[in-house]
């Protein structure tokens, strides 16, 4: 077996100015998924994105105040502290929009997708972003569905899903791929773009552990990796589960994925050795620790 590390980037590896993170499809060596991180101070405090084919979604991460400035118009995004404090608002992009974003602190994403069809911009309320509890037992977790198919029609390609897991719990998991060979007819690029909190941290800390697990059908990548706070992973193919958050580092990921299938979809196909694990989880109770935020906060259980 060897090691495919080129999908693997540590924070830091793919920074530019004022950006912690800059990927590109071209950057990745695929067709359509590209993320951002752009990161707002005194000494910047606006920046301007011109998608030309892509479409984008804007993610507050760690910045309270959001505005995006699009067609003449202005859009006020309801921000959050940090990604383990809140949900967050979030904009639509269409494909060739020229928008300005504009924060006085803190990261926002601005995630991207190779796309043809144009739809109308969006601004999606935190109230308004669909909460699952996804999973059972050790393995249950948070997905917040901002711009999934079923959360969010009018996209071309982009799909945007959050996932929080509470320390000591597995996500990603049983295993699953959607790379379109071996018998799994779907296909989507996918992006995870980690942030691995610390107790009760608002947003990621550099202390924070986790870790990853990623291998292809044909046995010619098999990575198993310690995940630190800004990491990301990128997936042209194979599994991939599980991720695993360390008992009091709670683990976070933005998913960027899009694919080249006339409408969007999110289905997968379950590592076959593993797919019964679905089933254990109609005899198992959720973590009561599910919900961790919501778009008021933090969900405090008793």
């Amino acid at each position: 077996m060897t090691t495919r590390s080129s999908w693997y980037f540590p924070n830091g590896a793919l920074a530019a100015p004022n950006k912690p993170l800059a990927l590109d499809a071209t950057t990745a060596g695929w067709t359509y998924c590209g993320i951002d991180v752009h990161a707002f101070s005194k000494s910047m405090t606006s920046v301007e994105t011109d998608l030309g084919d892509r479409e984008a979604v804007v993610v507050p991460l760690s910045s309270l105040e959001v505005e995006v400035r699009f067609d003449s118009k202005k859009y006020r995004l309801q921000g959050r502290p940090g990604v383990f404090a809140a949900i967050a608002d979030w904009f639509y992009a269409p494909v060739g929009a020229k928008f300005t974003v504009s924060a006085e602190s803190g990261e926002v994403a601005v995630c991207t997708a190779i796309a043809s069809k144009e739809f109308p911009a969006h601004h999606g309320g935190a109230a308004s972003v669909p909460v699952e509890p996804r999973g059972a037992g050790f393995a249950t977790r948070q997905v917040n569905n901002i711009a999934t198919p079923d959360s969010f029609q009018s996209a071309d390609r982009i799909i945007i899903c959050e996932v929080l897991t509470p320390g000591g719990n597995w996500s990603s998991w049983p295993p699953h791929r959607h790379d379109g060979v071996a018998g799994c007819p779907n296909m989507n690029e996918e992006i995870y773009y980690f942030r691995i909190g610390k107790q009760n941290s608002d947003h990621g800390d550099s202390e924070g552990r986790g870790y990853f697990h990623a291998y292809t059908v044909d046995n010619k990548v098999d990575d198993t990796l310690t995940i630190r706070d800004g990491d990301v992973y990128i997936l042209p193919a194979g599994y991939h589960g599980p991720t695993i958050a360390a008992p009091e580092y709670p683990m976070y990921f933005l998913n960027v994925l899009a694919g080249p299938a006339p409408q969007r979809t999110m289905a997968f196909c379950d590592d076959p050795s593993h797919h019964w694990i679905r089933d254990s989880w109609k005899t198992q109770s959720q973590d009561p620790r599910v919900p961790m935020t919501s778009s008021t906060g933090r969900v405090h259980h008793k």
